[in-house]
């Protein structure tokens, strides 16, 4: 099942970042390319996730000094970037993956391509990550860790659910009861001949 692997390899991009626990450490993927290309994927997606994470608590210090928080913002535009490619990477590996299966005359389309829903499942172990380490807190409450393990457990609940939906909706491609449709994202902020500020300066 595609959500095991997704689930796995996103707990271990997170334990790995956490050894130096800082953006600007180096990106190594140990997962090849031409050896497990979804799995390279997956990994580089959730990574790039744990970096945003941080980036997110950086930019939120009320002290933080303006010029740093400008150049921290790049960041975060070109990591934003970077996952929509990732996502859509990770659809092109599926559209490829089902290129072959006759499609069934009652087929339906589903709501989101399975790459986004991947999305969230990267994005929710992250959650869980986090909402995990405010129940073990020795600096907080009972009550505070109290409300964060009833947090934790709906975002487990969510976690199944949402696995078990990937899992359902990439059978029903493969058999034909569903099909993929990708609409590119087409982000304009970033594009020097749609953004009318950038295209301005040109």
């Amino acid at each position: 099942m595609i959500s095991e692997k997704a689930n796995s390899i996103f707990q271990k991009v997170i334990a790995e970042y956490k050894v130096l626990n800082t953006v600007d450490q180096p990106f190594n993927n140990p997962i090849e390319k031409n050896e497990d290309l979804i799995g390279h994927l997956l990994y580089r997606k959730c990574w790039i996730d744990t970096v945003q994470w941080a980036y997110e608590d950086i930019i939120r210090d009320p002290n933080i000094d303006p010029v740093a928080a400008l150049e921290l913002k790049r960041k975060i535009d070109a990591s934003n970037q970077d996952r929509t490619d990732t996502v859509e990477y990770i659809d092109s590996y599926f559209l490829d993956k089902y290129k072959d299966v006759s499609v069934k005359e009652d087929a339906k389309i589903n709501s989101e391509s399975p790459a986004w829903a991947i999305d969230r499942l990267s994005i929710l172990a992250l959650k869980i990550y986090h909402m995990h380490l405010e129940t073990v807190r020795d600096d907080a409450s009972e009550a505070h860790k109290e409300a964060c393990q009833n947090k934790l457990n709906v975002l487990l609940e969510q976690r199944m659910d949402l696995s078990t939906a990937i899992d359902d909706l990439l059978h029903d491609i493969s058999n034909g009861d569903k099909f993929m449709k990708v609409y590119k994202q087409m982000k304009m902020y970033n594009d020097d001949e749609l953004n009318p500020v950038l295209r301005g300066q040109k």
